[in-house]
């Protein structure tokens, strides 16, 4: 092998070959583990919208029964002044 002119030799297209093997696996392990930490982050910023969007909704059902309330009892002081309700 020292030779580089020197014709190469099924074991060492072998050697070549399991060499690139090696290297290839060791490129999808790394492929593997960047996706991992990305989905890991994506994981984390999911939950924190899940819950904000959640406090959200939570604040919105609270506001529009206040909300109907409040109309409720526009209703029924318009009914006592005898008052047509607002279109």
């Amino acid at each position: 092998m020292d030779d580089l002119n020197a014709p190469a030799t099924k074991r060492d297209l072998l050697q070549l070959r399991s060499e690139m093997q090696h290297h290839f696996d060791d490129l999808k392990e790394t492929m593997r583990d960047g996706q991992t930490e990305i989905l890991k982050a994506f994981y984390g910023y999911a939950q924190t919208t899940d819950a904000k969007l959640k406090e959200g909704e939570q604040s919105d059902i609270a506001l529009r029964q206040r909300l109907t309330a409040v109309e409720s009892r526009i209703l029924e002081v318009e009914k006592r002044l005898n008052m047509p309700p607002a279109a």
